[in-house]
């Protein structure tokens, strides 16, 4: 009889780790509490490492079909004065893969159509979950930031801190050459080219923990970015009547001292919930999967596999977590803007 798996959370993480051990020969059940597959969400921007992570799920032909390689993006001031340039063609050469935008959805779909059908099982709420895992060799815990797993793994201690910001994101009919991301103090605002002529953006302001946005997101956005430089004032006039999403920014803090207890692991938002600033989110879940998968797979024990994968991706993932909590302190800075540049070029580095 093969090895099962139950997998809490059908998003990203959760999808690739299922996916890395179906083709590993396990029977996998992902319980999902969503209705319907989710198409929430904006664009992501997925570097190398996860592109990487994508082949070897045996899904990289099927991302470049509905992906778009980035073109280089820039960092502004709000008047347009060019603070450093992101070569996403230069890591291209480097890493043998491009940095590429995709919506979130159709990476979504496309690791749903990479799964036997019925593996994901829709408006499934797990409840007593430590007892239900004992039924399985393995249960994963991908049920994103506010992971009810990792409570009850490693109970409150571990939980978020509001990162002193609120975000807005969404997506307008406008086609760009380039994206790029504006730094002020008070907030920033991002766009980015998507495939198909439509453009994904991002504002976010600093905020006290509590803030309560405006009832008209596109009024407020507009007050405090609307006079920055071009495209921006742009993308708002094109945001109109289209779905602005609004939620506060958290961290996972303090970081987890492991992925795994006996035969359970953490991946993905659940193991390092952090910060958007290096938009590394979607890419850390996607290469937690596939190396949990791998880890299964090759090992005879799966409670030596869990180790093995904890070992892995602990410390990279909650470095690229701290990396941009630092990012996103000095993206705010008035001065400093050396030590900045530097960060940039560092953080391109590890991507």
């Amino acid at each position: 009889m093969g090895k099962r798996a139950l997998v809490i959370g059908g998003g990203i993480g959760g999808l690739a780790a299922a996916a890395g051990l179906v083709r590993g020969g396990w029977e996998v059940r992902v319980c999902e509490r969503a209705a319907e597959p989710s198409r929430a969400g904006t664009g992501l921007g997925i570097w190398p490492q996860a592109v990487r992570a994508l082949d070897d799920l045996g899904l990289g032909e099927g991302f470049r079909a509905k992906a778009r390689r980035q073109a280089p993006g820039s960092l502004y001031r709000p008047d347009g004065t060019r603070l450093a340039t992101i070569d996403t063609g230069r890591i291209e050469r480097r890493a043998g893969r491009a940095v590429s935008l995709i919506p979130r959805a159709d990476l979504l779909d496309l690791l749903h159509s990479s799964l036997p059908e019925g593996t994901v099982e829709f408006s499934a709420e797990v409840t007593g979950f430590p007892s239900l895992a004992t039924g399985y060799d393995v249960a994963i815990g991908a049920d994103g930031i506010s992971s009810r797993v990792r409570t009850d793994l490693f109970g409150p201690r571990y939980g978020l801190r509001h990162a002193g910001t609120f975000a807005w994101r969404g997506v307008v009919d406008l086609e760009l050459d380039a994206g790029g991301e504006t730094w002020d103090p008070g907030g920033k605002f991002g766009f980015v080219p998507l495939p198909g002529g439509r453009t994904n953006w991002y504002a976010t302001r600093r905020v006290p923990e509590g803030f309560t946005p405006s009832a008209d997101a596109l009024a407020e956005l507009t007050a405090q970015f609307g006079t920055w430089h071009d495209p921006i004032p742009r993308v708002l006039e094109r945001a109109a009547g289209e779905e602005i999403l609004a939620h506060p920014l958290y961290y996972l803090d303090p970081p987890l001292p492991s992925y795994v207890r006996e035969n359970v692991a953490l991946l993905g938002d659940a193991a390092h919930a952090m910060v958007p600033d290096l938009g590394q989110g979607a890419c850390q879940a996607l290469i937690d999967g596939l190396v949990l998968g791998e880890c299964l797979t090759a090992a005879a024990d799966p409670r030596a596999a869990l180790v093995r994968y904890d070992h892995l991706r602990r410390k990279p993932s909650q470095r690229v977590a701290a990396l941009g909590l630092r990012v996103a302190a000095i993206s705010y800075a008035r001065r400093f803007t050396r030590l900045r540049d530097t960060l940039v070029k560092t953080a391109s580095a590890l991507m």
